[in-house]
């Protein structure tokens, strides 16, 4: 079986170099003779095997068009249809190109070899644009979610989420999937390294079960708040955290008066966090040093410190 499959491989390509070479064109007699061996013997196997043939060309993109001839059918490739025309770019135009590639580039060669075959291969004697963009085993299965519109069930930080998928966003090195969760009712973000189980717990609803919204633009659907990210605005685990009073009149700038829940003697505040996304809620936190404590909930305090006490540990 591996050996007809080869055979056949290497007869579709040189099917197709006979085809593209040849000025003009060819009856299936003068195919099967020019790839002499490569097609049965018998007619109707020879004419079968290359009306196969014909097909998974077609199906490939490849233009291979049937012309009557002296009432013989013939076979040509248009090589205008076929190939694409050089797009004589100049020196901005490939360093535009360049970085395109940069930006959808993943960690394999299929931008650079995309490049060269435009001629897009160097830029003068500018240094070559590059950016490895992280792959994650799900993206191809959320991928193929949003282009077919299909809902999305997973479990995120314990909770099962059904997801109409939208688009897919790249932000700080981490890949986020927004869309329409339909037990919240509300547009939500999720970080795509975060879902439960990885990739073998996805499930994929059927293709066109939901409609994107025409007004839906990835740029401004990542929440500006990053602690925010699996829940809408107001919604979500909510933390109290004191804040001195060194730091309290920036810290109230930042996050809004409203979530100042009590102001101090001594110029310390009270504020209200988000802390849904608990690694956003530590970083923020961490970042204030001795400056800020958690108020509750107890079990957002107790989190903290457990991670805090294993830091000390793993350093000492």
């Amino acid at each position: 079986m591996a050996a007809n499959r080869v055979d056949r491989v290497e007869r579709l390509t040189n099917l197709l170099a006979l085809l593209l070479e040849s000025e003009r064109p060819l009856t299936l007699v003068q195919i099967t003779g020019a790839l002499a061996g490569q097609y049965p013997d018998a007619e109707r196997s020879r004419r079968a095997a290359f009306e196969r043939d014909k097909a998974a060309l077609r199906h490939i993109g490849v233009p291979i068009e049937s012309e009557r001839f002296d009432d013989h059918a013939t076979y040509r490739i248009d090589r205008a249809a076929y190939e694409l025309a050089d797009l004589e770019l100049d020196a901005d135009e490939t360093r535009a190109l360049q970085v395109a590639v940069a930006a959808v580039r993943t960690d394999t060669s299929a931008g650079r070899d995309a490049l060269w075959k435009l001629g897009g291969a160097s830029a003068g004697n500018d240094a070559a644009v590059s950016a490895v963009l992280p792959q994650r085993p799900e993206l191809p299965v959320i991928r193929s979610a949003v282009a077919n519109r299909s809902t999305l069930v997973f479990v995120y930080r314990g909770d099962r989420r059904q997801l109409d998928p939208w688009g897919l966003l790249l932000r700080g090195g981490f890949w986020y999937v927004v869309g329409y969760d339909q037990d919240r009712d509300e547009k939500r973000t999720f970080r795509v390294d975060r879902f439960d189980g990885g990739v073998d717990a996805i499930e994929v609803g059927p293709t066109g079960t939901f409609t994107r919204p025409e007004s839906f633009d990835p740029r401004d659907a990542f929440p500006a708040d990053p602690k925010q990210i699996g829940h809408a605005p107001g919604d979500g685990v909510l933390a109290v955290v004191w804040i001195d009073a060194t730091r309290a009149e920036a810290i109230e700038r930042e996050v809004g008066s409203a979530r100042v829940l009590e102001r101090h003697a001594d110029g310390s505040i009270n504020v209200e966090v988000p802390a849904s996304n608990l690694d956003a809620f530590r970083s923020w936190l961490i970042g204030l040093l001795d400056h800020a404590a958690v108020v509750s909930p107890p079990e957002i305090r107790d989190q903290i410190i457990d991670w805090l006490t294993g830091v000390v540990e793993a350093a000492s």
